[in-house]
């Protein structure tokens, strides 16, 4: 029996822990603990506070539960997790501590991946899932998964496209990490075939501000990388005042 502790939020960490707890004997996994944060993409539907209740799952408070336990831990599975992991945290995993990323590595680290693609005009996007060291999204790659991007798309709507190949490659992959059959694959062997960037939570705020002087087209990638309810909208200034974009409906 694999004892895991996993670590998740949003939809799709939802839909991971979901299939772990409904394929648990076929996994051959205790789920020991469960750690969590509600987010503004959250719903009623899809609250990881309620599938763990609703299945016995024990539901932790904090890393310092993860900290206190006693029972051997194997595996540490994060997806979405919003907090940084650190040593004495990744220790407490007899084998792998893994991290699923909902884009493609080395080129996108961090955060507010999917709006800095469609800024890049990136065609193809991706899904990863990697090893978890004490740096961000720098650990060794697993397994991924790449797609194209459609033109013009919305970041609402790459969003979507990775939480479907996010979720299909998590699946995929789970049963091949717990049987440990693995072949990590360091990124700093691909950083000069794909690039590097990393991209921290704040930087989402400057792109909003739109800059009435920059061409159509600009303006128009800057709405599609950022327009994404139910999150505040992108603007402009004109006389010291704030005008939000909105779509028509």
């Amino acid at each position: 029996m694999h004892n895991v502790v996993f670590l998740g939020t949003k939809s799709i960490g939802f839909d991971c822990l979901e299939y772990m707890i409904n394929d648990s004997q076929k996994l051959n996994v205790n789920i020991l603990g469960v750690l969590t944060k509600q987010t503004k993409l959250d719903d009623d539907e899809k609250s990881i506070s309620k599938l763990c209740m609703l299945n016995g799952v024990p539901l932790w408070n904090s890393l310092e539960d993860l900290l206190n336990c006693e029972t051997e831990i194997d595996f540490l599975i994060s997806v979405q997790y919003h907090k940084i992991l650190k040593a004495k945290h990744l220790d407490k995993a007899n084998k792998f501590c893994i991290n699923l990323h909902m884009a493609p590595l080395p080129e996108y680290r961090g955060c507010n991946q999917f709006s800095f693609a469609i800024l890049d005009k990136k065609t193809t996007f991706g899904t990863t899932i990697h090893l978890i060291d004490e740096n961000i999204d720098s650990g060794d790659i697993l397994f991924e998964k790449r797609f194209p991007i459609p033109p013009d798309c919305f970041v609402s709507e790459l969003y979507k496209m990775t939480l479907h190949h996010s979720k299909t490659l998590f699946i995929e992959s789970i049963p091949k990490i717990l049987k440990e059959d693995i072949k990590p694959i360091p990124q700093k062997l691909l950083i000069k075939e794909r690039g590097i960037s990393i991209h921290y939570r704040n930087e989402i705020e400057k792109l909003k501000r739109l800059n009435l002087n920059w061409s159509a087209e600009k303006i128009q990638d800057h709405i599609r990388a950022t327009y994404f309810p139910p999150f505040s909208p992108p603007y402009f200034m004109v006389n010291g005042k704030k005008f939000f974009i909105s779509k028509k409906k």
